[in-house]
């Protein structure tokens, strides 16, 4: 369970730090406009994605179980967190974030990093694919500029609601927003190891802002991000508030063990490193806990930003910490900039972020596993888009055991971490 950081730090170099810092610094441009989207997208202010971003993401760096593991808010948990918000209010959220902490840190010390690989896999592909279905209808309101009041959260209702407003188009917004999904992909294929997050954002923004286009923007629909960190506090918590926040809490801890264990699996396999499963758990809670002591979201390990540290060139975890110190910088010096990023812009970069989250060119392999695998992944997906996401993972984990319990005479296929 000893950090990663720890291990790392003995015989560190001039060079090496240069490379983890350019790495970081990278990251922090990638994190930047995806941690206020998220937040946005979660229904909660703006300046909690920044929050998460920081704190959450130099304490997994600092504590975690591996050597490159990015952590903060992720699209994962738009749907979890909209959800808390809207039945228990934020304050609700902030509890349900610090319990999960704990969950997540007893669950280190149990050394329950391992039970990760009998979670079966369509589970974690039906309710990822799921997810990003839901996240991609959540922005299409913001994509197409559509007038109404207030989008239903059920997800067929939020359908016929978006297609009732059809007639409310601004085409200004959807130029922008699709200038700026077009301006992600060129760059990506062009200059891959380029930060074009936030330069196909900051680009399509500015010219919305030159032009004078009716856009939305951060700062004309939350007003001015706060340039400093809140002080931290302890949540306000009661017997009857944990009881009736326990299920969140779980789904949380859930998400957010899978997720950083996930994504810690994905970067070993790309730079043939070997991560620490209970410390990467217990970082999961410290962050968690952390993260809620200054009002901000759940977070965990992020499979794309963990993925492009990489590519980068980071490889100790001080490449983390200067991403979380570069955001920081961010916040206190350059604040007022990041509140004019266009809103269509944000709504376009995350229905990208749900469309990779789905991994689309794996469709076709999971159609041709086997009949029950598939009935699993769709009745997870289902149940995610449909339901919601505590039953979907409770009756995919449930049908999934046991359809395993029943194949334990049959050997199983290698596993692969899913690469979002």
């Amino acid at each position: 369970m000893k950090p990663k950081l720890l291990t790392t730090l003995p015989g560190y170099n001039r060079t090496q730090f240069i490379a983890d810092a350019l790495a970081g610094t990278t990251v922090a441009m990638v994190a930047l406009p995806l941690s206020l989207a998220i937040a946005i997208a979660s229904g909660a202010d703006p300046a909690t994605g920044l929050v998460t971003a920081i704190v959450a993401g130099f304490l997994i760096s600092a504590l975690g179980g591996s050597r490159v593991q990015i952590g903060g808010p992720t699209g994962a948990f738009i749907v979890v967190v909209a959800g808390v918000i809207a039945a228990h209010g934020f304050d609700g959220l902030v509890l349900a974030t610090f319990m999960a902490g704990l969950m997540l840190m007893l669950a280190g010390f149990l050394r329950a990093g391992s039970l990760i690989e009998y979670v079966p896999e369509p589970v974690i592909n039906g309710f990822t694919i799921g997810i990003a279905l839901i996240i991609a209808a959540s922005q299409v309101k913001d994509l197409f500029g559509l007038s109404i009041a207030a989008l239903p959260s059920e997800f067929l209702p939020k359908l016929d609601a978006l297609w009732q407003a059809r007639a409310s188009v601004n085409g200004a917004g959807l130029v922008i927003g699709l200038g700026t999904m077009v301006l992600i992909v060129v760059l990506r294929r062009l200059f891959p190891r380029f930060p074009g997050l936030i330069v196909a954002v900051g680009m399509t923004s500015l010219i919305a802002a030159i032009a004078d286009l009716q856009v939305d923007t951060i700062h004309s629909r939350f007003g001015a991000l706060p340039d400093r960190l809140p002080l931290p506090r302890l949540p306000e918590f009661s017997g009857a508030r944990i009881v009736e926040l326990l299920p969140s809490a779980l789904v949380i801890a859930f998400l957010a063990g899978i997720e950083s264990l996930l994504s810690a699996l994905v970067a070993d396999r790309m730079f043939g490193g070997r991560h620490r499963p209970n410390a990467e758990m217990l970082a999961q809670g410290a962050a968690n806990i952390g993260s809620s002591l200054f009002m901000g979201l759940p977070a965990t390990g992020a499979i794309a930003r963990t993925a492009t540290n990489v590519r980068a060139g980071g490889r100790t975890p001080v490449a983390g910490i200067v991403h979380a110190l570069v955001i920081l910088a961010v916040m206190l010096l350059a604040a007022p900039l990041a509140g004019y990023l266009a809103m269509p812009a944000l709504a376009g970069l995350l229905i990208l972020t749900a469309w990779n989250m789905s991994e689309p060119d794996k469709w076709r392999l999971y159609l041709a596993g086997r009949r029950s695998d598939v009935v699993l992944l769709c009745l997870t997906m289902g149940l995610t888009v449909l339901v919601d996401l505590t039953v979907a993972i409770s009756v995919g984990v449930a049908v999934g055991l046991a359809l395993r319990l029943r194949r334990r005479n049959v050997p199983p296929p290698d596993w692969h971490a899913p690469d979002r």
